[in-house]
């Protein structure tokens, strides 16, 4: 009997969000591939985690996969996690996942923190329909192809990103999507310094300028 592949929500920040059926998968699974070991290793000793953990990242999953599902196919349970909040979701695991099924392996979700849902829920914009975009391209003709495609969207649009890059990304999605456009800038979401800010995007390139971003984004 072939194992299963174990799809894995970790904490997006508060360790007590992680779920009684996440721990015990991850301590009871054989191999538990991680985006990055020494991020994961300190979860996992805080959590009493022992499982042997294996890199699976954006520049090793396609070499990954054969050593990954060939423990499953030899009847070992493994689990994918990413850094954090839901893998796949501006993460690694997509090439396993659809190779796993491929080869006919049961792949099984344990659900849990997930950025995009815990900002949405909590940004006071319309939930019924929406749609995440994640990092968008970081220059050139992809990027403004992009952000193009967001000024007529009718739905709440969901982004990711880097502190460092905010101030451009705000300024960019002023320009083209116009000033007075709804935003809510979500930092730190379940941390000690989370932060919910609103107001227009004109307001929001000021306030990216008046002091240094800090933390990871979602817009």
């Amino acid at each position: 009997m072939t194992g299963k592949l174990y799809i894995v929500a970790t904490p997006i920040g508060n360790p007590a969000d992680f779920s009684e059926r996440a721990l015990t998968v991850l301590r009871e699974v054989k191999l538990v591939a991680v985006e990055d070991t020494r991020h994961s290793g300190r979860l996992f000793n805080a959590c009493s985690i022992n499982t042997p953990m294996l890199s699976c990242h954006d520049y090793n999953e396609t070499e990954r996969i054969e050593l990954l599902l060939g423990k499953v196919a030899a009847g070992d349970d493994i689990a994918l996690v990413s850094d954090a909040g839901t893998p796949l979701v501006s993460d690694p695991g997509f090439q396993l996942v659809r190779q796993a099924h491929a080869r006919g392996i049961t792949v099984v979700p344990v659900p849990g923190p997930s950025a995009v849902i815990a900002a949405l829920c909590s940004a006071g914009l319309p939930t019924d329909r929406f749609v995440f975009e994640g990092f968008l391209p970081r220059s050139g003709g992809e990027r403004s192809d992009r952000i193009a495609q967001l000024v007529d969207e009718q739905r709440t649009v969901v982004l990711y990103e880097a502190p460092h890059r905010l101030e451009r990304t705000l300024a960019d999605l002023e320009v083209a999507c116009g000033s007075l456009r709804r935003v809510v800038l979500a930092r730190e979401l379940t941390k000690m310094h989370e932060e919910m800010w609103r107001g227009t995007l004109h307001d929001a390139h000021k306030h990216s300028k008046s002091e240094e971003p800090r933390g990871e984004y979602v817009l």
